[in-house]
């Protein structure tokens, strides 16, 4: 099922308002990963419309005609559902994500030739 066109994003937590999102990118300003201005490029947005959408995952059980949320998390959280994430973890390098953040992850053209 999915939360398009509905309020459940805000609701969680998962999705904020331009205004929430300046606001918070002006009092971060320089403390921002680098990766966040190349994803928020890569989208075809700025960095703060990039930032009013983040990644979450919830589960939730029906009991007794009520439903819980029996699990939420966000941003780093939702590595589990990444399939190269595991397999990074375990090479000698692991992520290498050094101070660079994530600037790691290249499309396939990315790379230099050598």
């Amino acid at each position: 099922m999915s939360s398009a066109n509905s309020e459940f994003n805000l609701d969680l937590g998962y999705s904020t308002s331009e205004e929430q999102a300046r606001g918070w990118v002006a009092q971060n300003i320089g403390s921002l990963p680098p990766i966040v201005d190349r994803n928020a490029s890569a989208s075809g947005t700025d960095v703060v419309g990039y930032l009013t959408e983040s990644p979450g995952f919830s589960a939730f059980v029906l009991d007794d005609g009520a439903v819980y949320q029996s699990y939420s998390t966000g941003w780093r959280g939702v590595e589990f559902l990444m399939g190269y994430y595991p397999i990074l973890d375990r090479a000698p390098k692991g992520r290498d994500e050094g101070d660079g953040f994530q600037l790691w992850i290249r499309r396939h053209d990315e790379y230099d030739s050598h």
